[in-house]
Formats: C-alpha cells, structure tokens, sequence
C-alpha cells in the first residue's frame, strides 16, 4: 500500500495532535514519499514537535501555523498537496455543549474551508477523520462531525471535472489520546481511586497505530464518497479501571451532558447503504449501481443485509480486563 505516496506530498490539518504526530512518524517510513506537511494553530506544540526529527527527516517535513477556520491560509497551504488527512476538530463533549458556535466554526465551517481550498488547488484525495459520536449524535460535538461528515461526502458531487476523492474515517476512541480517559485514570491511580460514569457504560477501542493504518488503506481504496467504519473490539470502562488498577476504588459520578451509555457507529438506518470489506465497513452515501459492481468486483467487498446497528453494547468482540491490560502494556501505558 506504500506504494500509492510514492512521489506524494501530505497535509495534516491538525497535525500537532495524537493522531497527526503518530501518522507524521508512519509516512516518514515510507522512503518514496515527498513531502509531509503539518498544518496546526499551536506555534508551541509545532517546535517541540520539531525537536522530535533528525536533520534528514526534516528535510521532508513542512510546519504551516494556521486555523482551519481561515481560507486564505488553508488556500495557501494546499499548494502542490496531493493528498489531504483532515484531523483538526475541537473534541471534548463538554466544553462544546458550553461554547457550541466555537465548535460550529471549527468543526463544520472549518471542515467547508478544507473542501474549498482541496478544490481549488486541486487536491487528488482528501480524508477527513471522524468519531463514533457523529452517528446518532446527542451531543454538539458529535452533531458537529455528522455535518462535517456530511459535507465531506456531498463534495463529490461539486468537483465537476477536477481528479479529486474526499472521503470520511469514523472509529471510536483511539486508546489513550489527548483527552481521552486513559491518562485520567493514570493520574488518578495515584490517589487510588478511579472516577467513572456509569457501571454499565461501554465503549469501541481503537490504538493509534491501527488508525493510521486504516487512513492509509482507505487513501488506497477509496473511490469518493465513503464513510469508512473499522471492525473494532469494545469494552466495559469499568473493566477498562479495574486493568489500570486492581486496588482502587471506583467512584460513580453520573453521566455528563452529551454524553451516552454506549456508542454507535452504524446505525439501523444506515445499514441499507453498507458494504463489508472484511476488515472494515463501508457506508456509501447511496446504492450507486456502477461504484456498487466496482466494490463488488475487484474491491471484493459484499453486501451487508439490513436490520442491524453496529455498536459498542452488542458488538460481537469484546475486551475482557486481561486483554485490555495485555493492550495497554503493549502501547507503554502501564
């Protein structure tokens, strides 16, 4: 799959941040590939991120300061791009349910700014990552991804004669991220007491190493239009406390604003549009008859039947705690 950025130049829209830094490290793997270039609003996290590269893997990285909230530098930045990974959003649940038109700028005219500026300088495949919360949203946040989603998937449609494929990745919680709760429990293991909401909350997992991954696929496979959905395992956060630390005491707190018992990432009505790769799903923006035989042919995919919802309750896979501590081990979390 390498193959396909021989020659490539990358941008990351938010490019400072878990995923970005991880992907940077990946694409610099593959000794044929251009350019990559980190688009992020932080000055901060973009020097210490610089400090991480030796001198011969500078040479192929670029560092852009800009908000995706501003057009004319996105324009800018997109000179001569190839490929687009779309991962600046502002995340957490509830500081959007506090400040929704700041999520609003960023998350849904900042995702039109990035289809306009790929548009316009000609970009030839754009990626936009998404979050399991933007299925069935009831939440800001969540409800913010499922228009930028949305928007993504409807650019297709306006690119009249330009060679250009936009394109969605949705998946759960990417293990131990930026404001996730892993680092929470971490910190309060040391008290000995873990905070969760509810007993019975689950949740999808997924490592930074498998989401990059699955993006690079997808720039492999994607023919424009696709909401791309991983087969992923999930667990019961109770479990997820308990193999970060057996001898703490688990304090229930009540669930906050926006957020569920468990998520979804496919729901029954979308199930009428999906089509199984075997490692991933794929939600088509509808039954396009010719798209649907090239998947059917040499995408090898099949069609799903109807009548279910792919969620974190009743997902087949499921962590037990001596595969979740198996998983943190291996990615240094404990």
């Amino acid at each position: 799959m390498d193959k396909y950025f021989k020659n490539k130049t990358i941008l990351i829209t938010g490019g400072t941040g878990s995923f970005g830094k991880f992907a940077v490290r990946r694409f610099l793997k593959i000794k044929s590939i251009k350019k990559i270039i980190i688009f992020s609003r932080d000055e901060l996290k973009q020097s210490d991120m610089i400090l991480q590269f030796n001198k011969k893997e500078l040479k192929k990285l670029r560092f852009f300061i800009g908000d995706v909230r501003d057009p004319t530098r996105l324009r800018a930045a997109f000179e001569e791009v190839d490929i687009v990974i779309h991962a600046a959003a502002l995340k957490q649940v509830h500081t959007a349910e506090y400040n929704p038109y700041e999520f609003i700028q960023t998350n849904i005219i900042g995702a039109q700014n990035v289809i306009q500026a790929s548009i316009d300088n000609k970009v030839k495949n754009v990626i936009a990552l998404s979050t399991d919360k933007a299925a069935a949203p009831i939440n800001l946040y969540g409800a913010t991804k499922l228009c930028s989603d949305k928007m993504f998937i409807a650019a297709n449609n306006i690119v009249g004669q330009k060679e250009i494929k936009f394109s969605v990745v949705r998946y759960g919680n990417v293990m131990g991220s930026r404001g996730s709760i892993i680092p929470l429990f971490l910190k309060q293991k040391k008290n000995k007491e873990l905070t969760i909401t509810d007993y019975r909350m689950t949740r999808f997992n997924i490592t930074l190493k498998e989401s990059i991954e699955m993006v690079i696929w997808s720039l492999n496979n994607n023919l424009g239009g696709e909401i791309y959905v991983p087969k992923i395992p999930s667990y019961k956060v109770e479990d997820l406390a308990k193999a970060i630390s057996s001898n703490s005491k688990i304090k229930i707190i009540g669930i906050r604003q926006g957020e569920k018992l468990h998520e979804e990432m496919i729901t029954k009505d979308d199930m009428n549009q999906v089509i199984d790769f075997g490692k991933y799903y794929a939600i088509l923006p509808f039954r396009d008859k010719t798209k649907l035989k090239k998947y059917l042919s040499y995408k090898k995919a099949k069609v799903l039947k109807e009548g279910f919802s792919y969620n974190s309750k009743d997902n087949r896979s499921f962590l037990n705690i001596t595969e979740i501590r198996k998983i943190l081990k291996k990615e240094n979390f404990i």
